[in-house]
């Protein structure tokens, strides 16, 4: 009879709801450094910017209409070894920063506060390629810009013939009014390849952003980057 009634479930008193919902709300909620956030995500975007206007210097980037990625075939090793390197690392410090302002010592939130500055910082490059600035951060940006639509090409109408002209110049505008045509409907026939490609480099380096934050955070934090070391840490959060 006492072990019937030593095991069964104990009604709490009202006290005792209190502090287990209290403990609960402790465990539960997750405190976010929006301070470190907002200063690891500028960190990310001055990064990316420096790293653009490098390629642009280096000659691995190179932006306007006349280059869009209408076939990856043709980018360049060196562009494409470029940008992969900036966008990883440009985000590494950004969630790196957000977990040493924060001072976080376990990986889970660290590594979250990495994932939030990562989120914070596609606005930012929304916000600067709305005002133009989207080329300057290179071809892996370049789903942000939306200069090159179908109605921006880059090749420039030929002059009209004045009512004078002679033979060879009709000849000569009727040349250069067929090349122009020729020029304009396969920039047509690329522009949704084109807008794939965009996409694609714009997510490939979104999703390399993604995994360098995490991965700063990860580092910031001090723990060793296994996935087996939560196991045999001490708590450091609580002091039962």
């Amino acid at each position: 009879m006492n072990t019937l009634q030593s095991d069964a479930p104990r009604n709490l008193t009202a006290q005792e709801r209190v502090v287990t919902e209290a403990r609960h709300e402790r465990w539960a909620h997750f405190h976010v450094n929006w301070t470190a956030i907002w200063v690891g995500a500028l960190a990310a975007f001055t990064l990316i910017l420096l790293f653009g206007l490098i390629g642009v210097a280096v000659g691995a980037h190179q932006y306007g209409a006349e280059y869009r990625w209408a076939d990856l075939h043709k980018v360049g090793i060196a562009t494409t070894i470029f940008g992969i390197i900036a966008a990883f690392l440009s985000a590494v410090v950004g969630g790196w920063a957000a977990g040493k302002i924060a001072g976080i010592l376990h990986s889970e939130p660290a590594m979250l506060h990495g994932a939030i500055t990562w989120i914070v910082t596609i606005p930012l490059l929304l916000a600067a390629s709305g005002v133009g600035a989207a080329e300057v951060f290179g071809g892996w940006y370049a789903g942000f810009n939306r200069s090159a639509a179908a109605d921006q090409t880059p090749f420039v109408h030929p002059d009209p013939l004045p009512a004078s002209a002679t033979s060879e110049e009709t000849t000569a505008y009727r040349t250069q009014m067929a090349e122009y045509r020729r020029n304009v409907q396969q920039w047509r026939d690329e522009t949704p390849r084109a807008a794939r490609n965009a996409a694609l480099a714009t997510i490939t380096a979104l999703l390399l952003g993604l995994l360098g934050s995490v991965l700063g955070g990860w580092m910031a934090c001090g723990e060793p980057m296994n996935f087996t070391h939560y196991r045999s840490r001490k708590p450091l959060y609580h002091t039962n």
